[in-house]
């Protein structure tokens, strides 16, 4: 009898998964499906659920609507670029705050965490004057510099660096090793679950937002895809089948690189959240 029961929970467990998996999976392949077909055939009753033979003609209309490729190659160096620089800067300010004891620094790790609260949106602008007096305004440097350090992953390096042993830093300055040395050949490489975390959350930060790239960007050919891809729906008609295939392309960089990452994602979240 409790066999019999462990086996109906087990089933019910994998049943209720399955049907979580489809109901995540079935919006996916409904979007690469409409990217094949024509605007049309998207909301056909019954929906088709089979790939259509429209994908290089929605491919070439959408290049000519909004300039796929040069959309695609802004939002990869603005991302990939903000992500380099911020992933170093984050764990420089964590580890700063992990293993200095310097005077005023718990109130500013407070204050760091209180700006937390500010409403982005309150910020642009006097983001919008400074960058418009420096001349920046439509600029890859006017979309990366803003939030360059993150307050989240400085919080989640601070708590990843925490349980770095205090021995081996001392044990490294004492050989005279100098605080560069010991931050880049020491630390970091001891923190690679923790730094594919904020890799991955910046990444997917920058990749995604869309007001502050729409405000500074002001000609076509600087449009990041979010920004570009809106403009599709500013038409007098939507091609659904454009809109079904640039959603695929903006897409699927994220789910490339949480896929390869994963594994030290999970692992950087939980040292994150156990290590005080």
């Amino acid at each position: 009898m409790k066999q019999s029961n462990q086996t109906l929970k087990k089933t019910l467990l994998y049943l209720a998964l399955i049907i979580g998996v489809l109901i995540t999976i079935i919006p996916f392949y409904w979007m690469i499906i409409g990217a094949t077909n024509k605007s049309g055939d998207v909301f056909n009753i019954p929906p088709t659920f089979l790939p259509g033979s429209n994908l290089l003609e929605n491919l070439t209309n959408l290049n000519e609507s909004i300039l796929i490729w040069k959309s695609l190659f802004n939002s990869l160096f603005i991302a990939i670029t903000y992500t380099l620089i911020g992933l170093v800067l984050c764990a420089a300010a964590g580890y700063a705050f992990a293993k200095f004891d310097f005077k005023g620094r718990n109130v500013i790790f407070v204050i760091l965490i209180l700006s937390m609260m500010i409403p982005y949106q309150a910020t642009i602008i006097p983001l919008f004057q400074l960058f418009a007096k420096l001349d920046w305004m439509n600029t890859y440097s006017a979309v990366i510099l803003p939030q360059l350090v993150y307050v989240f992953p400085i919080f989640l390096m601070r708590q990843n660096m925490k349980a770095l042993p205090d021995s081996l830093i001392e044990a490294a300055r004492i050989d005279s090793a100098g605080e560069f040395y010991i931050f880049f050949r020491i630390a970091l490489p001891t923190m690679k679950p923790a730094l594919a975390a904020v890799a991955i959350f910046l990444f997917n930060h920058q990749w995604n937002n869309f007001m502050w790239p729409l405000v500074v960007m002001n000609t076509k050919d600087m449009f990041t895809l979010p920004v570009a891809l809106s403009t599709l729906a500013g038409q007098d008609s939507i091609d659904y089948g454009q809109a079904m295939l640039g959603t695929t392309i903006s897409v699927l960089p994220v789910i490339v690189i949480f896929l390869f990452m994963q594994k030290h994602f999970v692992s950087g979240i939980l040292g994150g959240a156990v290590k005080g």
